[in-house]
C-alpha cells in the first residue's frame, strides 16, 4: 500500500476511558483503517486507540470550533 494516511505516528500520552457507540460499518472502517496505519507505520495499533487522535485532529482542523474556541 503506498498510500500515505493523514494521521501520523502516535504519541505516548496519558488516556482516560470513554465508552461510545457506533455503527458496526463505522468500526469496520476503523479496523480497516488500524491495519493501514499498524502497516505504514511498522507499530501495531487497534482501532480504540485510534479514535482519541483522529478526534484530535478533526477538531483542530475544524474552522468553526477555533472560531468558539
Amino acid at each position: 500500500m503506498a498510500t500515505k494516511l493523514r494521521l501520523g505516528p502516535l504519541p505516548k500520552v496519558r488516556q482516560v476511558k470513554v465508552t461510545v457507540q457506533m455503527p458496526q460499518a463505522l468500526l469496520d472502517d476503523l479496523e480497516r483503517y488500524a491495519a493501514a496505519h499498524s502497516q505504514e507505520h511498522g507499530e501495531n495499533v487497534d482501532a480504540l486507540t485510534l479514535i482519541p487522535y483522529m478526534l484530535e485532529r478533526f477538531m483542530a482542523s475544524d474552522r468553526g470550533f477555533k472560531k468558539v474556541k
